[in-house]
């Protein structure tokens, strides 16, 4: 197969955008394309975040989004995000302006085809190009310019963009779909939990609700209790802030003590059923142990909180500290998520929770279950689309181009 190696310029145009100044900056007008106007995927989000006059963006029109453009993120407050978030222009970003913040690459499209362009922005050489080009917190477009890009013949440049796009499309699709049901459980819990029934069911402090046992609600061990340098390969688990940090406990970076290590320090175990709080670093995500748990201990950054599950279910309490108002409210949930500063294992003690009947909890138990399972599938198969793209791609650029 024919296929040239040449400098991106010569297929190309790369320059940055133009970012207007705050006071040339409008809630209306002519649409600006800035780098919060595009999610981390790469998708715009629907809406302009800002605009200035038409006739400021007149004095810069090739500075204006034209369909077929790749835009790769060149400005950020870390040279670690700096080309994090790349983005092929269309639709509605159709002539916005681009601000400073993007780097955009123009292709010629009787050299080299649009889509064939950003799908190669994509690949793992492109961004290990784009990494070791970036100076201090930015791109710059002389570096990018000289980028080596394989260009085969138009038509084979069109077919290959045609396949990776529709399994681009594919994972997108199953991305979607995940992204949506994320919100099926808080609407559930809400409609369950926080109507106006709700007002006839009793309060009561989560110290209350605490299983009829010594350190039924404990933090982990402090100061010289447990050092780093106790920490062995195998052994018993100790649990961190990473191992609920995805309000589900997962496992994480794995920790161990010695079984007589342990011994000093069983009272700090974690049982199945046990919901766990992160109380440093980002304070308030919320997991529940799971059955088939091993012998494990929690640390300080965790409360853990054992139940009397006659009267209060770890799933509904799980779900209290995710989504119930009162109890957001109670926490100080901040408008980005993040629970208030200083939370710590008597705030939670004394924090009021309402009661639902135990059946009612037992129902939402119930299909928290069988969501998780659809998670399951859809985790999976957001996996397997995610693999055929980056498969997909590495076989598009390897320099055969054997789609």
């Amino acid at each position: 197969m024919n296929c040239e190696i040449l400098e991106l310029s010569d297929v190309a145009e790369v320059f940055n955008g133009k970012t207007p100044s705050k006071a040339e900056q409008r809630s209306v007008g002519f649409p600006v394309l800035k780098i919060r106007d595009v999610d981390d995927s790469g998708t715009f989000i629907g809406r302009f975040s800002s605009f200035v006059e038409p006739a400021l963006a007149a004095k810069h029109p090739t500075k204006q989004v034209n369909t077929g453009d790749t835009l790769i993120l060149n400005a950020a407050h870390n040279a670690a995000y700096v080309g994090s978030k790349t983005f092929l222009a269309s639709g509605r970003v159709q002539g916005a302006l681009a601000t400073g913040e993007w780097l955009v690459i123009r292709p010629n499209e009787k050299a080299a085809h649009p889509k064939y362009v950003f799908y190669w922005s994509q690949t793992s050489t492109a961004k290990k190009h784009i990494r070791n080009a970036v100076k201090g917190i930015h791109l710059y477009p002389k570096d990018v310019a000289a980028f080596p890009i394989q260009l085969p013949q138009l038509p084979e440049q069109k077919r290959i963009a045609a396949i990776l796009e529709r399994a681009d499309r594919l994972r997108r699709t199953r991305r979607y779909a995940r992204q949506l049901s994320d919100t099926f459980l808080q609407s559930v819990f809400i409609d369950m939990f926080a109507g106006k029934e709700s007002r006839e069911w009793a309060q009561e402090t989560i110290e209350d609700l605490a299983d009829d046992k010594p350190n039924a609600i404990r933090t982990g061990p402090f100061g010289s209790q447990l050092l780093h340098s106790e920490f062995v390969n195998e052994g018993v688990a100790v649990l961190g802030i990473d191992n609920a940090v995805q309000n589900c406990f997962a496992w994480a970076k794995p920790r161990f003590i010695t079984t007589q290590k342990y011994a000093e320090l069983k009272r700090y175990t974690v049982s199945p059923g046990d919901v766990l709080i992160t109380l440093m670093g980002t304070c308030g995500r919320c997991a529940v142990v799971p059955d088939e748990i091993p012998l494990a201990i929690n640390t300080k950054h965790l409360c853990c909180i054992s139940l009397n599950q006659t009267r209060c279910l770890p799933t509904y309490l799980h779900g209290c500290f995710l989504n119930h108002p009162q109890v957001l409210k109670r926490l100080g949930i901040s408008e980005r998520g993040a629970v208030m500063p200083g939370l710590n294992m008597q705030l939670i003690k004394e924090l009021a929770v309402t009661v639902p009947p135990l059946p009612l909890q037992q129902k939402f138990a119930a299909i928290v279950l069988r969501f998780e399972h659809l998670r399951a599938q859809q985790r999976e198969a957001e996996r397997q689309a995610e693999h055929l793209f980056q498969t997909l791609l590495h076989r598009a650029f390897n320099g055969s181009h054997e789609l």
